[in-house]
């Protein structure tokens, strides 16, 4: 075999269709633009959303409005009185909360909030402790680690 006598698998290229070059072409006459009409002409076509001069459907649809933080980070919430499950001196971290179901899972940080009071002293480890929950969590003799953001 030599290299001229390379040639596609038969079937494989097919030429492409040439408009508006006459009857024999099947493609003749109007092209496949249809007779008259706004389309039929060059430059026809309408932009998209174009309703024919009425007011567009985008446009008369109420706006979704606000701002919406694509930073913001959503804390998973835990109260004081929540921790009062933990034994006395135990070192209490995310992993330990979502083992004893305080938290759902460990996909968000943890927040530790000042509702309720603690009974026990703990070392709670969490990603952001409010005011309140530092001081009564220091308060019931315990100590407080904050975690850092991954």
């Amino acid at each position: 075999m030599k290299q001229n006598d390379l040639q596609p698998a038969p079937g494989s290229n097919k030429a492409r269709t040439r408009s508006g070059r006459g009857i024999s072409a099947g493609r003749g006459k109007t092209a496949g633009r249809g007779t008259k009409g706004q389309n039929a002409r060059s430059g026809g076509t309408k932009r998209a959303y174009f309703e024919g001069g009425q007011l567009p459907l985008v446009r008369r649809l109420p706006h979704l409005g606000g701002f919406k933080n694509r930073w913001r980070i959503e804390y998973a919430p835990v109260n004081l009185e929540r921790l009062n499950v933990f034994p006395t001196g135990a070192e209490v971290d995310p992993i330990m909360m979502a083992a004893a179901g305080v938290i759902k899972s460990l996909s968000r940080p943890v927040k530790v909030l000042g509702e309720g009071e603690l009974t026990v002293a703990l070392t709670v480890k969490a990603h952001k402790f409010s005011a309140s929950a530092r001081e009564k969590i220091e308060a019931a003799g315990g100590s407080v680690e904050e975690l850092t953001l991954e």
